[in-house]
């Protein structure tokens, strides 16, 4: 059976057993026990909300080293849109791609550059007679990890498009070995710079029968002390940019929205908010929308926690740097079809994580007696037990996995009346 390899993990000896991570994970996936936080893999969506909100730096990412594409004979670097927002004073991406050329890279294919043409598909895809409304993006990998495990009733809303980062690894391959033919493509090393961990879970997994076409995932945070010493406007740089407005504008919330031209959209960041979306469109109760755009970084990808810059001051330069960019500067040739090599076909299979045991009876039986124990729970949500709530709790007794004893506040009023 395959284990998903995660790219969050947890440092305990950084950990003081706070329950700061455990009320700030969307999925439940973090208890307390023995004195610091354990995580629960098969709920794990990689979001960062633990990284994010750890006081003590004991939640990291794991993510690949420039080190790492050192096996390769030709290095190509794909930087994603939020990049560019990580500099101040900015008013040309070429430097930014140039200087990329600069620390070792044989050539950039630009993300913005494959999102302008997904975008474009979308717009096709969003046309076509069948699929189910409203279409949910396919971009962020915690999103649709969070919809298998969470909202699994979603999966056929599901946006059947790889995300740009994958068009941008096929597409740069291509290019690579048409202009150099002496190369095979095992000597062609793509390495995408990412602002979040779920993209590392996402190239490390592969998705469902799809493997990605990217080598290496390495951070913003690591590129960007690499990139400044060498992004002088001294240097003679390279006409290198071949996107626009639409492409960089992915980076924020609302850009891969905004690209599909069409008003009947939705564009929601920052993974409680997403899940209040999801929540309402399986209910039922959202307006009649076509397009829905998910982002669990506060922001967008700039609030992603493998980035440098504050996500609203990366937002704020990305803005004034899309001043000097046309709006876009790619476009399909033939608007009657999608490429098979733009879709996926089959979406992970992954157990629901609110399913309780192996059929409907038992599942009933064991809701009930959650439900049950619930009630004779002091009901305020402290965590001292270890779980995030105290239906969690409650949970984790029916399934064996505690005692009631775990509850220090029935255990004290206990005290109290032997005493």
């Amino acid at each position: 059976m395959h284990l998903y390899d995660h790219s969050v993990l947890l440092d305990p000896s950084k950990c003081t057993g706070c329950t700061t991570c455990l009320k700030h994970c969307p999925t439940e996936a973090i208890r307390i026990k023995d004195g610091h936080a354990v995580i629960n893999e098969k709920r794990c969506i990689d979001c960062g909300e633990c990284i994010r909100n750890c006081p003590h730096q004991a939640k990291k990412a794991v993510f690949g080293k420039l080190e790492d594409m050192k096996r390769f004979k030709y290095k190509i670097a794909l930087p994603a849109p939020t990049l560019y927002g990580q500099f101040d004073n900015l008013d040309d991406v070429d430097y930014v791609l140039d200087g990329l050329l600069r620390i070792g890279f044989d050539d950039v294919f630009e993300v913005s550059k494959a999102a302008e043409l997904v975008s474009a598909y979308t717009r096709l895809y969003l046309k076509t007679d069948g699929i189910k409304k409203p279409v949910i993006s396919s971009a962020c990998p915690v999103a649709i990890r969070l919809i298998s495990l969470r909202f699994p009733s979603l999966s056929e809303n599901i946006l059947h498009m790889l995300p740009p980062m994958e068009v941008a690894a096929r597409l740069a391959r291509e290019k690579a070995l048409k202009e150099h033919p002496e190369l095979s493509s095992e000597d062609i090393g793509v390495c995408f710079i990412s602002p979040c961990p779920g993209k590392v879970s996402y190239v490390k997994n592969g998705f469902a029968d799809y493997k990605s076409q990217v080598d290496v995932v390495v951070s913003i945070s690591d590129i960007y002390f690499m990139l400044i010493g060498e992004m002088s406007q001294e240097n003679e740089i390279k006409s290198l940019c071949e996107s626009g407005i639409i492409g960089i504008g992915w980076a924020s919330s609302g850009g891969e929205s905004t690209a599909i031209f069409n008003e009947d959209y939705l564009a929601a960041d920052g993974i409680e908010n997403i899940i209040r979306v999801l929540d309402q469109v399986e209910n039922g109760n959202i307006p009649s929308l076509k397009f829905i755009e998910l982002n669990a970084c506060p922001g967008g990808c700039v609030g992603g926690v493998m980035a440098m810059a504050n996500p609203f001051i990366a937002k704020a330069r990305l803005q004034s740097l899309r001043r000097y960019l046309p709006v876009s500067q790619n476009f399909i040739d033939d608007e009657t079809y999608i490429p098979e090599d733009y879709l996926f076909n089959v979406l992970p299979e992954y157990q629901p994580i609110n399913r309780l045991g192996d059929s409907i009876a038992q599942s009933m039986r064991m809701m009930a007696d959650i439900q049950s124990l619930k009630a004779t729970l002091p009901g305020i949500d402290c965590g001292a037990c270890g779980a995030p709530s105290c239906r969690a709790f409650a949970e984790d007794i029916v399934k064996g996995k505690t005692t009631i004893d775990g509850c220090l506040i029935m255990k004290g009023r206990e005290n109290e009346n032997d005493s």
